[in-house]
């Protein structure tokens, strides 16, 4: 491992730029910055998930992992020409995915965001991971990215989704289906 940061700020980043993990300094509003920030901001709406007491211990154990692999993307994303996420990443997830999906019932209705704290932070989780697959498309449509990293924020957000209707279930035993042309008030 490298070197541990003893001083938390630098004031190179006073101008504007940052630094990447290859050396190099670009701007900080840079798509690939926008990319790695957003995959960061997803990791910590997980966290948030995990933050809850009251997670099954799979999906705890699950999300975990989701993180340490977020990270690593996060620093493939950093380093131009760096591949860390590989095909085995995706599959895992596809595994995962099914596994959660297999006791839940079929899918009739759209279901609105929301549930007890976990549920609603994983659907939040879920939502900003679907920003971060946005914010990865953009850089690549400029750089070469590692299309594993795209398919895994793919299959991350079906994850979330799925956890989340799973949570829904552990804190309040169903979810909020969306009616259509409900009025309120």
């Amino acid at each position: 491992m490298g070197n541990r940061l003893t001083k938390i700020y630098t004031r190179t980043g006073d101008d504007g730029t940052t630094g990447l993990g290859d050396g190099n300094r670009i701007a900080k509003d840079h798509r690939r910055v926008e990319a790695y920030g957003t995959v960061d901001e997803a990791n910590s709406a997980i966290g948030m998930v995990l933050a809850v007491s009251d997670v099954p211990q799979a999906v705890r154990e699950c999300l975990t992992e989701v993180q340490h692999d977020l990270f690593d993307l996060g620093g493939e994303l950093c380093i131009p020409g760096y591949v860390a996420i590989k095909a085995e990443f995706v599959e895992r997830l596809e595994q995962a995915l099914d596994g959660f999906n297999e006791d839940l019932p079929p899918l009739k209705d759209f279901i609105l965001p929301g549930g007890g704290p976990a549920a609603a932070a994983c659907h939040l989780a879920r939502t900003v991971c679907r920003r971060a697959e946005r914010r990865v498309w953009s850089l690549a449509h400029q750089e070469e990215v590692n299309p594993e990293g795209l398919r895994y924020l793919n299959r991350l957000s079906d994850l979330l989704f799925v956890i989340a209707r799973v949570l829904a279930r552990h804190e309040q035993g169903t979810e909020v289906l969306w009616k259509r042309g409900k009025q309120t008030g």
